[in-house]
């Protein structure tokens, strides 16, 4: 059984303004706005939601199905990606179109401005499941991230066919999807992630309440930035998880991602969510720690004295049993 992991696979163009977006803004004057900003820096790096997930699920041992359409110029990512445990067998290459590209300006208050040109992803809604997950033996689950729309509806809609446990990530694509689309996405999904903005727009624009949310999935987990997460399940007492705390706050790309993966190794191990969600808010912490979002490296001994510091030894023995670092 393996966990298949679909979304978005990109290079992020990383840029640092050393201002704050919020002075150059005119609040009435915003249907008119015409900005530049002039940056300190610029740094081309490996991204998209999938991959970056799948990246992160490799460096903790696991050997991740990563699903979704590149381009021809994947190739030296694909070997990257290979090298960090990531099953690529089931990526779909395209004849015409570039792999995906994300542009992201962070400002001082790391809030950020970004594009993100579709390219190639938009074959992924061509990609079918099943001979994937005929090919790998069972899929434990599958999320189903932020991709194509068409892709993340036809993905969403075999998994309820087939009956294959999916994993609702809607995530960047809630801004551009309408009620009707969203409900489809997130209804009967094992597990439901977003942050609580993410989470107050679903409430918005399914028109569904908060509990009527939990009614249709499992699991509900919501990250909280630097409060860290909170993972709510219906009738019962949310799970509240406080976020590791970094060394240094570099660069917040990749950071959800990050913690995706290390929510989803806790699960593929059988461990508790509490512990799933205190994998998850140290595993994001290295990403914060970095430019770009799969530059960090993990060694084992030192990611356990940390985990132990963070939430206990006896939470560190029990993730400790399972984690396999490519660095002891």
């Amino acid at each position: 059984m393996s966990l298949l992991v679909t979304g978005s696979i990109a290079t992020d163009h990383l840029m640092s303004f050393p201002g704050r977006f919020a002075d150059s803004l005119v609040v009435d004057q915003l249907d008119k706005i015409a900005l530049s900003f002039l940056v300190d820096d610029l740094e081309v790096r490996r991204g998209g939601c999938a991959a970056n997930i799948c990246f992160g699920l490799g460096n903790l041992g696991l050997r991740p199905v990563l699903v979704g359409a590149v381009g021809e110029d994947f190739v030296d990512y694909r070997s990257w990606l290979v090298r960090h445990n990531v099953d690529c067998d089931s990526v779909r290459v395209s004849a015409t179109k570039h792999t995906a590209r994300f542009v992201c300006t962070n400002d001082s208050t790391m809030a950020q401005i970004a594009s993100f040109y579709a390219g190639a992803m938009s074959e992924a809604r061509d990609i079918e499941l099943s001979p994937i997950v005929d090919r790998v033996g069972g899929a434990t689950y599958v999320l189903i991230g932020p991709n194509d729309p068409q892709g993340m509806l036809r993905h969403t809609e075999e998994c309820r066919t087939r009956g294959y446990d999916f994993i609702a990530d809607p995530s960047q694509q809630l801004a551009f999807g309408d009620g009707q689309m969203i409900r489809q996405l997130i209804d009967g999904a094992s597990i439901l992630f977003s942050n609580e903005y993410e989470s107050a727009l679903i409430e918005k624009k399914t028109g569904w309440s908060a509990d009527e949310v939990l009614d249709r999935v499992g699991i509900q987990v919501v990250t909280l930035g630097a409060s860290g997460v909170r993972v709510e399940r219906s009738g019962r007492e949310p799970i509240v998880v406080a976020a590791a705390r970094p060394v240094s706050v570099v660069e917040p790309t990749g950071v959800g991602d990050a913690f995706r993966a290390g929510f989803l190794a806790a699960l593929e191990w059988d461990l508790s969510l509490e512990r799933a969600a205190q994998l998850g808010c140290l595993l994001a912490v290295h990403v914060v720690e970095k430019v770009g979002t799969q530059e960090y490296t993990l060694h084992q001994g030192p990611f356990l004295r940390r985990f132990a510091e963070a939430y206990g030894e006896e939470a560190a023995a029990e993730v400790g049993a399972h984690v396999r670092t490519p660095n002891a």
